[in-house]
């Protein structure tokens, strides 16, 4: 993997530390950053040694949202090209977000400031969040004439219902740590000077089985709002074809059965 400068990637016991390093800028995301978040997201979803990830940011921040020279730039941009420059622009935003939200094993945003306008729509596109007391959270979009454009609309109304998503993305106000646990924006509260221990210790509680089954029965979870029953029952029949199949189904259900027969 190419060497990066406005992430920082590290990894302990399987789980992968994946920090938004642009303190000075409360982490707003930039387009050198975007490719560099894209490049460490491609390359944890296929290392089988990493298990689970955790995303958070350095410094005051989790994530201010996108970088202003970005909007700079799309408001100089010729009148005939901004919509497809824009339209660009959104698909590599779509991209990073996708990676991390179909990211093939448990992930969790350990949010530990002010998530804005994408920052909080990446911080709801992992698996679990985790925020500390001074964690934030805004979709503050509406306040430069914009809507959502992180996944905001699919994850937001998902966590705290479509009445709230509404509220929450029309008003554009923030909703402090505790509020956001109320609402189902964050999934636990932790002191500031133990949210990344409690974090880690987190995925490393969601990581320990297989690989597989987490993977296969996250894909199916993820997809279980838009589909029919009969179609969650089809994918998890499929899927269980497949973990029938792996050296941890075997390996368990042996050390299942002897275990049983030794106590016979």
């Amino acid at each position: 993997m190419e060497a990066l400068q406005l992430i920082d990637l590290r990894i302990e016991s399987g789980i992968a530390i994946l920090v938004l390093n642009r303190p000075e800028k409360r982490n707003a995301v930039s387009d050198a950053m975007r490719s560099e978040l894209i490049v460490a997201l491609e390359y944890l979803a296929q290392e089988s040694s990493v298990r689970a990830v955790v995303l958070t940011g350095n410094g005051k921040g989790f994530c201010a949202g996108g970088d202003i020279s970005g909007m700079s730039k799309r408001m100089q941009a010729p009148a005939g090209e901004v919509a497809f420059n824009g339209w660009s622009r959104q698909q590599r935003v779509h991209h990073t977000v996708s990676l991390l939200h179909k990211m093939p094993k448990p992930t969790i945003a350990a949010v530990n400031g002010a998530a804005t306008g994408l920052g909080a729509d990446m911080a709801l596109s992992c698996d679990f969040v985790i925020a500390s007391q001074a964690a934030s959270f805004t979709w503050s979009y509406i306040k430069r004439g914009l809507i959502p454009d992180g996944g905001g609309l699919y994850f937001l109304p998902r966590r705290v219902g479509l009445a709230r998503a509404k509220e929450l993305i029309f008003s554009g106000r923030p909703v402090a740590a505790a509020e956001a646990l109320t609402l189902g924006i964050a999934d636990r509260l932790s002191p500031a000077d133990s949210l990344l221990a409690d974090a880690q210790a987190w995925a490393m509680e969601l990581c320990q089985g297989s690989a597989a089954a987490l993977a296969l029965g996250k894909s199916i979870l993820d997809q279980s709002f838009e589909l029919s029953a009969a179609q969650v029952f089809a994918q998890g029949s499929q899927a269980q074809a497949v973990c029938y199949s792996t050296s941890a189904h075997r390996d368990a259900v042996t050390d299942f059965l002897n275990a049983a027969s030794r106590k016979e």
